[in-house]
C-alpha cells in the first residue's frame, strides 16, 4: 500500500499539468469570432482595439447570417457568434449556443441603393417603392434576416409574382451589395451597414420608418466549452466607448 502511494500522487499530479497545460494552450490560442458581414467595419475596428488593449489575438471569420447557421450546425469550433437575433434563438433552441450570456450588440434597418448609371426612384412611401420594385430590370435582396422582411414586404405590396422572374437572391447582403456594384443587378434591398462604403453603387437611403424593420445582432457562446476571454471581449464592443465605432458602420446600439 505504502508502495501504491506515490504512484497515485504522480498519477494525479499529471492529470493536473494535462489540465493546466490544456487551459493554457486555449488562453494562447486566438479568441475565434463568427461574425456576419453587416457588423464588418466596425467590428474589425473594435477587434483591433481590443487586441491592443488586451494583448489577446482574435481571428474573426465573416459570414453570412444564414452561412453561419449552417457552419455551427456543420460542427465548426468558435468561441463567439455575432448573427441576427432570430438566427440566434434558433441555435440556442437547437443546444448549439448557450441560452446565457447572449449580448446585444448592434442594430440596423434595411435600406436600398441602385448600380451605378442607374436613375435614382423615390423610395419615399410603400407606392414608390412598389413602383420602383416594378420598374427595375433585376432585383436582389438576401437570403438573411433583412431579406426575409423585404420579401414580407413585396407581399404586402401585392408585387411578389412580379419580381420573382427578375430576383437574386444571395446568401447575404455583403453579396447583394457585390451585385449590384457590378451593375449584376439595378435595384437591391440589404442591411444599412452593408451598403455603406460600397463603391461603385448610388445609396438610396433607408426605408422609412413606418416601412422600417431592424435586424438586432447578437453575441452569444458555445453550449460546450470556449476561450476564457469570450465574456470579455463581449463585454468590450457592448461598452459605451464601442458606440463610435457601432455608428460608422451604420448602426446603433440597441435600446
Amino acid at each position: 500500500m505504502a508502495r501504491e502511494l506515490p504512484k497515485r500522487i504522480v498519477a494525479v499530479a499529471l492529470a493536473l499539468l494535462a489540465v493546466v497545460g490544456s487551459a493554457l494552450a486555449q488562453e494562447e490560442r486566438p479568441l475565434r469570432v463568427i461574425a456576419a458581414n453587416a457588423v464588418k467595419g466596425g467590428l474589425q475596428e473594435l477587434s483591433e482595439l481590443y487586441q491592443e488593449q488586451s494583448g489577446r489575438r482574435v481571428e474573426i471569420t465573416w459570414s453570412g447570417t444564414e452561412a453561419t447557421t449552417r457552419r455551427i450546425a456543420g460542427g465548426e469550433a468558435f468561441d463567439i457568434v455575432l448573427i441576427g437575433s432570430d438566427a440566434i434563438g434558433k441555435l440556442v433552441e437547437a443546444g448549439y449556443l448557450a441560452a446565457d450570456g447572449q449580448k446585444p450588440v448592434a442594430r440596423t434597418g434595411v435600406a436600398m441603393a441602385v448600380r451605378s448609371g442607374y436613375a435614382p426612384p423615390p423610395i419615399g412611401n410603400a407606392e414608390a417603392i412598389r413602383s420602383a420594385v416594378v420598374a427595375a430590370p433585376r432585383l436582389a435582396y438576401s437570403a438573411g434576416p433583412s431579406g426575409a422582411y423585404v420579401e414580407a414586404l413585396l407581399a404586402r405590396l401585392g408585387v411578389s409574382d412580379l419580381v420573382a422572374p427578375k430576383l437574386s437572391r444571395p446568401l447575404s447582403g455583403a453579396e447583394v451589395a457585390r451585385l449590384v456594384a457590378s451593375g449584376q443587378v439595378d435595384l437591391a434591398f440589404a442591411q444599412v451597414s452593408e451598403f455603406l462604403g460600397v463603391p461603385g453603387i448610388q445609396y438610396l437611403g433607408p426605408l422609412r420608418e413606418n416601412l422600417q424593420n431592424y435586424t438586432t445582432y447578437v453575441a452569444a457562446v458555445p453550449s460546450r466549452g470556449h476561450h476564457g476571454d469570450a465574456a470579455s471581449f463581449i463585454r468590450f464592443i457592448t461598452s459605451q466607448a464601442a458606440s463610435n465605432a457601432i455608428r460608422t458602420m451604420g448602426m446603433e446600439q440597441p435600446r
